[in-house]
């Protein structure tokens, strides 16, 4: 992924303030080999898969270690490439999204010598059924968590203090938590505006009550995320959040075509990621998974590795908005200094969005 490495050396250098508190890395008695199952969607997406990866490279920076990654075409790549990792004897593994989960606590289990860490999945076995709470746990398996409603919230209160049409938009390549967790923050955003302008703006795509809303079907049909963002178009949404992976391209290059909206980035910068967009990106909800997981290869590194969740939200940096940058214009001073307020308020907890 040549477009990644271009990133790398940035990250590494700032990934400190996203989440991640990186001790002074000591010499490791064997080499650490970091391994890195992607979830569907493709290492270049642009977003979720490409920033896993991006921070595995930059634990070869600071680590001095060496990673590698494979790509899954579908879910029923899972199993065989961690079986790969095994036979590759990797130190640790990590599996990106919350699917590969039943595997990645499989593997775990069979092989209580090798480390593992999970992206978005709380990396506990919860039975057959996926019915009992709070689940067992692992002593090798790090589960790496993050509260992105938090970051969506300020980014649905954005979106309402800047629509001109009254009518906002998201929606999700697959209704999983992990995307639906967005949609719930974005909503209450939206909703907190209204409530404390006395406005009514509207959101299209998620119904927070009912738990139902418009989604692709997965993270690479880009015909049906088109259709998609022209529908919320037509009904006159003019600022749109997908949490698709690299299907906010889609989304992206449709706005540019049409000049009828605003697109808002997810887990990654898409102004850095995908800069052929910049001139409809208004921000990105950022998840810091690049920065957890080059946290937890250095913990291997140190010897302090732990199963110890992390939980990344906007008190540590682990999720936040990314800057405004080309579009800080349309974003008036005003609603910044009530977005940066907010935010002090969810992190010192006078503020609850639930």
């Amino acid at each position: 992924m040549k477009k990644s490495l271009r990133y790398v050396a940035l990250f590494a250098a700032t990934s400190f303030a996203v989440g991640i508190t990186v001790a002074p890395v000591a010499t490791a008695a064997t080499p650490v080999k970091a391994c890195i199952a992607l979830d569907t969607g493709g290492v270049d997406d642009h977003s979720f898969n490409e920033s896993a990866w991006v921070g595995a490279q930059a634990s070869d920076k600071v680590t001095k270690t060496k990673a590698t990654y494979l790509p899954a075409a579908t879910t029923a790549d899972f199993v065989p490439n961690i079986k790969k990792f095994l036979d590759q004897k990797c130190t640790i593994i990590v599996g990106v999204g919350w699917q590969i989960g039943g595997a990645l606590i499989n593997a775990a289990t069979a092989n209580p010598n090798v480390k593992f860490a999970i992206v978005d999945n709380d990396g506990a076995d919860h039975g057959p059924n996926f019915d009992q709470y709070p689940g067992k746990t692992f002593k090798n398996l790090k589960p790496l968590q993050f509260a992105t409603d938090e970051s969506s919230f300020l980014a649905g209160y954005l979106a309402a203090g800047v629509t001109k049409t009254g009518k906002v938009a998201t929606y999700g390549g697959a209704p999983y938590g992990t995307v639906t967790i967005f949609m719930d923050g974005f909503v209450k955003g939206v909703n907190y505006y209204n409530k404390v302008k006395g406005k009514s703006v509207k959101v299209l795509g998620w119904d927070l009550a009912t738990q139902k809303g418009e989604f692709v079907g997965d993270f690479a049909n880009s015909a049906k995320a088109l259709q998609i963002s022209k529908s919320f178009e037509q009904q006159g949404a003019d600022v749109i959040l997908p949490i698709a992976g690299g299907l906010g391209g889609v989304t992206a290059g449709n706005s540019m075509v049409s000049k009828k909206s605003y697109v808002l980035g997810v887990d990654s910068d898409f102004f850095n990621t995908a800069p052929q967009y910049r001139s409809v990106l208004l921000t990105s909800v950022m998840k810091g998974v690049g920065a957890s997981i080059l946290g937890v290869v250095t913990d291997v590194v140190n010897g302090t590795y732990n199963s110890t969740s992390y939980y990344g939200n906007l008190a540590n940096k682990g999720t936040y908005l990314a800057p405004f940058h080309d579009l800080a214009k349309k974003v008036p001073a005003k609603l910044q200094g009530e977005l940066r307020a907010l935010q002090a308020d969810i992190i010192s907890g006078s503020l609850s969005i639930g």
